[in-house]
């Protein structure tokens, strides 16, 4: 069984509630939205992997928190994927749009949905985290019409080349929180200090 890969890092956690954290990054290729603000180019210089090739690229990283992201991993990830990886004695969290169910093999599961976020409560009721990309004066779902999740975070938009714009995105999360303390902000903090 292969994966089609865009990328396998090492680095911390940028956001969320596991912020901070060592883990290692297998970013998946393909998406199933076309999302404006996407930060990733997905479909070109990726490469196919077999499960045994993956796990022998990440086992010299003392990490043992796998963050299955993308795209979309949904479209590649199976259950028996997340088993082979188990038994490897990895912890796994996926970053999805929630468009597609999510395994219960999984450890954290961090739901980002965009644009019509109806579909993200009925595909997956229950998830850890809810991740919200949010521009300056974009609509905020009532959080009824979300996933229940143990973490609510708007994560503002670092727009390329512009940090006015950065900075309104910024803002109108802080005000948001404060007026809907539900809510917590996440950072990318990997984008403020420099990391990957």
């Amino acid at each position: 069984m292969n994966l089609k890969i865009k990328e396998i890092f090492y680095s911390l956690q940028g956001e969320g509630g596991r912020q901070g954290e060592a883990s290692i990054f297998i970013r998946l290729a393909g998406c199933n939205l076309n999302c404006d603000f996407c930060d990733t180019d997905f479909e070109s210089d990726t490469k196919d992997l077999s499960l045994n090739e993956i796990a022998n690229l990440i086992s010299n990283y003392p990490a043992r928190w796998i963050i299955w992201t993308g795209g979309e991993p949904t479209l590649q990830l199976k259950d028996e994927i997340f088993l082979f990886f188990k038994q490897k004695g990895y912890l796994q969290a996926i970053e999805s749009n929630g468009t597609n169910p999510l395994s219960s093999l999984l450890d954290y599961r961090v739901v980002s949905p965009k644009g019509n976020y109806l579909y993200a409560r009925e595909i997956n009721p229950q998830v850890e985290e809810i991740r919200l990309p949010v521009q300056d004066g974009a609509l905020i779902p009532d959080i009824k019409l979300l996933p229940t999740a143990n973490h609510y975070y708007l994560s503002p938009i670092f727009a390329a080349n512009n940090n006015d714009q950065t900075r309104l995105n910024i803002n109108y999360c802080v005000q948001y929180i404060l007026d809907h303390p539900i809510w917590k902000l996440s950072l990318q903090i990997h984008k403020l200090i420099g990391i990957e």
